[in-house]
């Protein structure tokens, strides 16, 4: 496998991995400027030229790895006999510069109901390096041809059309970050009791008024869930200095705080690299027909 397929393997399994790329050769080295190498935790793939100087770019490559670091590294080496070198003497003569670019795994979040405020939700959250699924019972809804701003953004934005979307919460990855706001108090309901049986999400949040979550407390509450549980779940979600019910403010107001959410849980991740050729395309999971559908 060559770095780039390792790469975007690394990314679609939600791993960890820095780009070493040489940028710069003087003199004789055993490869040229451009050439590069992916470390992960426990493999590696392809080469900048074997001997010490990979052995080293690794090691330091593991160690901002376990730190959980998001700033890239210049080391610079000099290939002859008088170098230090902890993993065997290269003699070319030249001296090499590697560029390393750690990048991490990317947040998942989770909108569930895609309607006028989950549209102007899933426009803005499509900007940032996420991985971004929106889920509707509604198959129009989640059509890609409605949702062509959203898609052709930075996040790697999955479609998915499910008639039991609860289903779907259950299959997302640990730490992930769920919206519900979905055009059916009943499908919210059954979502918030989905997600607290899961009880690994990163965050959960709901929106409604306070009366709404009101009564969904007292239902939460007869279903078994304790008091400390149901207190995860974030309702009303949004900034509360941001006042406005239009469905773009609302969308800013929700995407805020869930970005003050992601910076504290998520350190690093919006200020690592991100490489093009780790990007994918958008992804339809089940059937959609077009057409709008108001929330």
């Amino acid at each position: 496998m060559d770095w780039l397929s390792a790469l975007q393997g690394l990314r679609a399994e939600r791993s960890p991995g820095v780009l070493a790329t040489v940028t710069e050769v003087r003199g004789h080295a055993p490869r040229d400027a451009g050439a590069k190498m992916v470390v992960g935790t426990g493999a590696t793939w392809d080469s900048i030229g074997g001997g010490n100087l990979e052995a080293s770019v690794i090691e330091r490559a593991r160690a901002m790895l376990a730190a959980g670091t998001s700033v890239p590294e210049t080391l610079e080496f000099s290939l002859n006999e008088h170098a230090a070198a902890r993993h065997g003497r290269q003699c070319c003569g030249g001296v090499v510069r590697v560029l390393l670019e750690p990048f991490l795994p990317r947040p998942t979040v989770a909108v569930f109901g895609v309607g006028h405020v989950g549209y102007e939700l899933g426009r803005i959250l499509s900007r940032l390096p996420l991985t971004l699924h929106l889920i509707d019972s509604r198959a129009d809804q989640v059509d890609p041809g409605r949702l062509a701003a959203v898609t052709a953004g930075t996040a790697d934005v999955r479609l998915v059309a499910s008639p039991v979307p609860d289903t779907v919460l259950g299959t997302l990855p640990d730490g992930s970050h769920v919206l519900i706001l979905t055009h059916d108090h009943a499908e919210d309901f059954l979502l918030c009791d989905a997600a607290l049986r899961r009880g690994d999400l990163g965050s959960v949040g709901l929106i409604g008024s306070r009366a709404k979550w009101s009564r969904f407390r007292r239902r939460l509450r007869a279903e078994g869930h304790s008091d400390a549980a149901i207190d995860s779940i974030n309702c009303p979600i949004g900034l509360p200095e941001l006042a406005g019910k239009a469905p773009a403010v609302i969308a800013i107001s929700v995407a805020a705080e869930l970005l003050k959410t992601l910076e504290l849980g998520e350190a690093g991740v919006f200020g690592a690299p991100e490489p093009a050729s780790a990007q994918r395309p958008a992804q339809l999971l089940g059937s959609a027909v077009p057409g709008p559908h108001p929330r």
